[in-house]
Formats: structure tokens, C-alpha cells, sequence
């Protein structure tokens, strides 16, 4: 199989345009300043310095638009990877967080180059709503602690200690920081709100020049700018990332590869896995997400894969933290009109700019600000009505998509998804093997019986052929199979028709097959079933049967 690597981008460039440029460079900027605070905020959530979120939005942002499959999608540090990243380091050290991500990009990139992509598409979405959920609820439980001002050294990683931690930690609570925190998330609910017709704004109002260019600056960076200057002017008593990490270097930094060892890669299986899996439903789930909002080419879901191994071993090079396709800021950048992966190029380039003009001035932000974003993140990232419309679906929806959503908050992401996936084919298999059927024919006789079959014949069904032999009425002497209903059969299902047919030849009562489909007949031909039956009793149709009874062949 010959490796196709063939990023979105080259397609765009020879009819690339002076417009295009245009709304790709507005877009650039626009998703390049929403970026900035959801960067930083997602490295302090997960355990590291907010300097590494900014790295791996320009260097993997970079990457995944320049080499991806999609045409506007925006990747970089998700919220989903919060809890994931946070579990890893604490568990393995930062190092070892590095290497996961390195070999986590290898696995992604050899997914897309043996054309897999197409398979992770095929994640239930009872599973990826219930892990998004827990990962929401998880998220906002992480971000308590800076929303409540709590002097906390180390949060945990399991939920439970990280709701002891918080309960022990409340006498000392610091109200300046509940109020910096509470009025940025309503702020963020508020705002796109405020310039809305219908909304607290006359009309005579939203029609000013001023207003208009207000409504398009991004909330987050609205939130971040005026609660960063309240803070510093009003000298509010609150954490800030200067006061935590000591501001932000400006410049990325120089290359280091982490440390590789075959005894760490070994252990490191599981959170590699983990990660590699996250940014693939993540990358596709959010490419998908951007092909119904562009009217362009749908992506190439290998090559989108391609880009993101690339990225995911590049990043962490710099230090970068692991990376996939973001939805909120792909959004963003489709509305704010993007045509494109140029636009994702820009976005990357105006964080640098930003890294190395703006640094110091990062210091000044407060951490409870931050996390307001965050729970404004996770409560977007919630598909919460999923829990209200639960009583429309059968119990096994509601078994998977309760089960993931328990298990990704209690225990992890990988336990979950992998319970979820195997009482997804459970379920399956219980469905499928329910829809074969076996119905008596209105054309039997008293010496032959037409039995009709429906459905699939597989190792999930197997147990409905049984009763045929047993419940035979005595005089019948052959036994017709009407299988123009069977969609398919599998070995299993073959080795149950072999056994019925010796059950039948020690009775005394011939087994003929009528108007069998093509998979069917093709299966039981090539495993010499068809031998064994005898050709003449392989017949097409009830017709047949019938003149090779009256004459007794």
C-alpha cells in the first residue's frame, strides 16, 4: 500500500486569491487572540507551566493546519486532554508526559498512514457523550480550587481525593478571588448576549461603529483584559500566574529532546494509547464539526491524522503538551471567515507574535480568572440535555452513555472508553442476534417443511437453528431453508447449519437450501459445506423444490 500524504493545503494554494488572504488573515487573528487565555488556561489545569500551552498552540497549531486534511480546522492544547495530562503527570513526571506524547504522535501518524482513519469515526456516540461529559464535570471540578482562592499546593488526580482536598482546604477560602472568578464566567455568558437584538442594548445603540467592533472582540480575551487590570489597579489580593510561575519567557524555547529509554516506553503503554485515542476522535470528531459549517472539500480524515502524529512529535520537543483539532476554536475561525488552512498558519504566527512582544504582561493575570474560563469551556463542552433525553432511548443507550460518563469521572478515560466500546458490541451482538428469525412457509406440506430465514446467521444467532431438528412433526422427510432474507452468515453460522444437517441425516430427513444470497451461498461453497449438502439440494428457488419432490429426486 503506497503512503498518500497530500495536505489540504496544497490544494488551496494555486487558486489562492488576494480575498482569500484577506478573510484568511481576519480569522488568523481573530482565533489567535481567542486562543491566548484557553492555552494558558489548559496548561495550569493540567499541572504545567502556562508557557507549554502557548508553545503547543503555535508549534502543533502550526503543523496540523500547514499538514492536515481539513481546511479550516484549528488545532492545539483541548480541554478534553486536561484531565488526561494531569493524571500523567502526576503519576509519570513531566518527562515521561513527553515521551507518551512523541510515541503518541508515531501511533497517530501510523493510523492515518494505514488509512484508519476512517475506523475511529465509527466510535458510538453514546461513548463519546458520556466521556465528554465526565471530562467536563472534571474540568470544572479542577478549577474549584483557583476559583475559590484555596491554598492548595498539588491537587490530586482521581476525583474523590480532589473533592476531599477541596473540602479540607475551605478555611482558606478567599472571597476576592470567588468574585473575580464568578464575574468573568457571567461575563462570558453575557457578553454575545448583550449585543444581540432583543437584547439589554437599544437598538439606536448596536448601529454605532464602536458597539459593532466591541461585539466581535471575543469574550475571553474581554474577560481576561479588564478582570487582568482590575485585579493589578484595585491590588485585589488573588493568585496570579506571576505569583505562581513567575510570568512567561518570551521566545520559545530552545530544543530538547526528552530522554528516551525502552523500560519507560514500556510503562508509559497505557497513557500513550490514551492520548493517541483522544486526539483521534477529538481531530475527527472536530473535522467533522467544520464540514458542515464550510462549503469546501470534506477533509481527508488519514492525512488530518498524519498531521496531528506530526504534531504530537514535534511539540514536545519544545516542551509542547499534547494536541488535537479543537472545536470551539475551529468555530471561530469558520465564523470569523475563514476559507483556508492559511487562516490556522496565521493563528499560530499571531501567538508568537503575541509570545514575544506581550510576555511579560501575562504575569499580571489572575488565576481565578483563568478559571472562570475554563468552567465557561467545560460547561460549552457538555452535551447536558443528553442526561434529560435519556428516558427516550432504550436501557442499553442509557447503560453505555451513563456507564462512560461514571466511569471517565471515578476512574479514567481509557477504562471507560474501553467498557463502553465492549457494552457497545455486546449490546450489538444482543440486537443482531434478536432480528434472526425463523417463520414457518404457508407452502409447507405434511412431508416438507419450508422454514424461512431472516436476519444474519452469525455466532450471536446460532442458538435459533437448534430447535428445528427437535421440533420437526413426525412424517416430515425434507426440510427446505428459504434464505432469501438471510443478509449474511458467518462460520458460526455455517458450522450450525453442518450440525443440523447431521442431526437431520441420523433422522432421516433431508436439508435443502432455497434461494440463499450471495454471501451465504459464496461462504458455504468455499468452505466445501456445499459438497457435503450436495449440489442438487443447493436449489434457487420454492419452485424447484417442489418439482424435485413430486418426482422424488
Amino acid at each position: 500500500m503506497r503512503l498518500r500524504f497530500h495536505p489540504r493545503l496544497v490544494d488551496s494554494l494555486p487558486h489562492y486569491s488576494r480575498q482569500d488572504f484577506f478573510h484568511d488573515l481576519g480569522a488568523g487573528l481573530t482565533v489567535g487572540v481567542v486562543a491566548l487565555p484557553l492555552a494558558m488556561a489548559f496548561a495550569i489545569a493540567s499541572g504545567v507551566k502556562p508557557e507549554q500551552g502557548l508553545i503547543t498552540a503555535i508549534v502543533a497549531g502550526f503543523l496540523i493546519s500547514a499538514l492536515g486534511g481539513s481546511s479550516v480546522q484549528i488545532g492545539g492544547p483541548a480541554g478534553a486532554f486536561i484531565v488526561i495530562v494531569y493524571g500523567i503527570v502526576e503519576r509519570y513526571g513531566l518527562t515521561n508526559l513527553l515521551i507518551a506524547t512523541v510515541l503518541a504522535g508515531v501511533l497517530l501518524f501510523a493510523m492515518g498512514a494505514l488509512r484508519l482513519g476512517a475506523l475511529v469515526r465509527y466510535m458510538p456516540v453514546t461513548i463519546v457523550i458520556g466521556f465528554t461529559n465526565g471530562i467536563a464535570v472534571l474540568i470544572a471540578v479542577s478549577q474549584l480550587r483557583d476559583l475559590l482562592g484555596l491554598q492548595i499546593t498539588k491537587m490530586p488526580g482521581d476525583f474523590f481525593s480532589q473533592l476531599h482536598m477541596l473540602g479540607s482546604h475551605l478555611d482558606s477560602f478567599n472571597p476576592y478571588a470567588l468574585a473575580v472568578g464568578l464575574v468573568c464566567l457571567g461575563g462570558l455568558f453575557l457578553w454575545p448576549r448583550i449585543f444581540q437584538p432583543g437584547g439589554p442594548l437599544p437598538a439606536q445603540v448596536l448601529e454605532g461603529v464602536t458597539l459593532r467592533t466591541a461585539s466581535r472582540m471575543p469574550g475571553p480575551i474581554v474577560a481576561l483584559i479588564t478582570l487582568t487590570a482590575a485585579v493589578h489597579w484595585l491590588h485585589l489580593p488573588v493568585e496570579t500566574i506571576g505569583s505562581r510561575f513567575g510570568g512567561i519567557p518570551q521566545g520559545l524555547p530552545s530544543l530538547a529532546l526528552p530522554p528516551f529509554s525502552w523500560d519507560s516506553a514500556k510503562q508509559l503503554f497505557i497513557p500513550t494509547l490514551t492520548i493517541a485515542l483522544l486526539g483521534a476522535v477529538e481531530s475527527l470528531l472536530c473535522a467533522r464539526v467544520a464540514d458542515n459549517l464550510i462549503d469546501s472539500p470534506r477533509h481527508d480524515p488519514n492525512q488530518e491524522l498524519m498531521a496531528q502524529g506530526i504534531a504530537n512529535i514535534v511539540s514536545p520537543v519544545f516542551g509542547g503538551l499534547p494536541a488535537t483539532g479543537t472545536i470551539a476554536r475551529t468555530v471561530t475561525n469558520v465564523r470569523a471567515g475563514a476559507r483556508t488552512p492559511v487562516a490556522g498558519i496565521v493563528h499560530a504566527l499571531t501567538l508568537l507574535g503575541i509570545v514575544l512582544v506581550a510576555a511579560p504582561l501575562a504575569e499580571y493575570v489572575p488565576l481565578a480568572a483563568l478559571a472562570g474560563i475554563l468552567l465557561f469551556v467545560a460547561w460549552n463542552m457538555g452535551e447536558w440535555h443528553e442526561f434529560a433525553r435519556l428516558r427516550h432511548f432504550s436501557p442499553q443507550y442509557r447503560t453505555i452513555l451513563v456507564g462512560t460518563f461514571l466511569l471517565t469521572v471515578i476512574l479514567d478515560l481509557t477504562v471507560a472508553v474501553e467498557v463502553g466500546l465492549v457494552l457497545a458490541c455486546v449490546f450489538f451482538i444482543y440486537r443482531m442476534g434478536t432480528l434472526f428469525r425463523l417463520e414457518p412457509h404457508p407452502r409447507s406440506t405434511a412431508e416438507v417443511k419450508i422454514v424461512r430465514l431472516y436476519g444474519s446467521l452469525f455466532f450471536g444467532a446460532v442458538d435459533g437453528l437448534e430447535p428445528l431438528a427437535r421440533d420437526l412433526p413426525p412424517g416430515t422427510q425434507v426440510l427446505v431453508l428459504e434464505g432469501h432474507r438471510l443478509i449474511s452468515m458467518d462460520t458460526s453460522g455455517l458450522d450450525a447449519l453442518a450440525q443440523l444437517h447431521r442431526t437431520l441425516t441420523r433422522q432421516g430427513v433431508r436439508l435443502m437450501l432455497c434461494d440463499f444470497n450471495e454471501q451465504p451461498r459464496s461462504l458455504i461453497h468455499r468452505s466445501g459445506f456445499e459438497v457435503l449438502l450436495g449440489g442438487e439440494n443447493m436449489v434457487p428457488d420454492l419452485d424447484t423444490v417442489e418439482r424435485m419432490t413430486q418426482r422424488g429426486a
